[in-house]
């Protein structure tokens, strides 16, 4: 049986490669915040045209490249859940072209269910956690994450039914490509800045629980309250409450939250 000396010094030697990780990812979250916005331009979709624009690039990603949708002759991506959502997007500065989007649905009384209550009821397994045991204009789901191919490295990496935000490194230029891995992190980064202007705590999402592990990573906890289930792949649901989220988010993704509240509400 170890002592209790070893087994801590084999916890320290366990935790401590990961805890240099996350301090390395906090300080590159800050050197980017710096001169995010010189590349990458986080915005809200409040005119028609630019809801356009994002139920375009949902149908590039979902129905055109991931086939998670079927085509139609449109040629946009759009649904019930849209009229009740708040858009937001990132374009890319010196193209024009959207980098990546998500949205927030909301909800204004207990007869409207979010999506994961409606589609996946199983996955929700914790019942302390389940939307209906808070106020309906303090919960939202997160939902419709996509980055398009032209801002990931490979097809095959794909999270959220959308995709990491990896690059494509024959693209775009060296400073740039530093910027891109970015993207999916900062697409939830707004939305935790859209709850928080919002007043929105309760936030419920199905995702992979390899881009859970990740967002972890660089201090954006979401609790699983589900197994993986079978919806575009395998996802479960999580919940955060972002005013915790937000208290316990590094120095350097505070910065770069920070950078995209500026960009967003200015």
């Amino acid at each position: 049986m170890k002592s209790l000396k070893q087994t801590a010094t084999d916890q320290v030697i366990s935790t401590t490669p990961q805890k240099n990780a996350a301090a390395l990812a906090s300080d590159e979250a800050e050197l980017i915040a710096k001169h995010f916005s010189n590349y990458l331009k986080p915005q809200l979709a409040k005119s028609e045209a630019l809801k356009q624009e994002v139920y375009k690039l949902r149908y590039q990603v979902y129905c055109e490249e991931l086939h998670f949708e079927e085509t139609n002759n449109h040629h946009i991506e759009q649904d019930e859940f849209d009229l009740r959502s708040i858009h937001c997007f990132i374009r890319h500065a010196s193209s024009g072209a959207l980098a990546g989007t998500l949205r927030l649905i909301a909800t204004r009384n207990s007869d409207e269910l979010l999506p994961m209550e409606k589609f996946c009821p199983q996955a929700i397994t914790d019942e302390q956690l389940r939307p209906r045991h808070f106020l309906p204009h303090q919960i939202c789901e997160i939902s419709r994450l996509a980055v398009p191919l032209t801002f990931r490295k490979r097809q095959v990496d794909q999270f959220a039914g959308g995709a990491t935000g990896a690059i494509n490194e024959q693209t775009f230029s060296t400073q740039e490509l530093r910027f891109f891995p970015y993207i999916a992190v900062s697409l939830y980064l707004s939305a935790i800045a859209l709850c928080h202007k919002n007043r929105i705590h309760h936030v419920f999402v199905m995702m992979e629980p390899r881009l859970a592990r990740s967002l972890n990573f660089v201090g954006i906890h979401f609790t699983p309250i589900g197994a993986p289930v079978e919806y575009h792949g395998k996802r479960a649901a999580y919940y955060v409450d972002v005013r915790q989220l937000r208290k316990k988010l590094s120095t350097g993704y505070r910065k770069l939250l920070a950078m995209i509240e500026k960009e967003l509400f200015s």
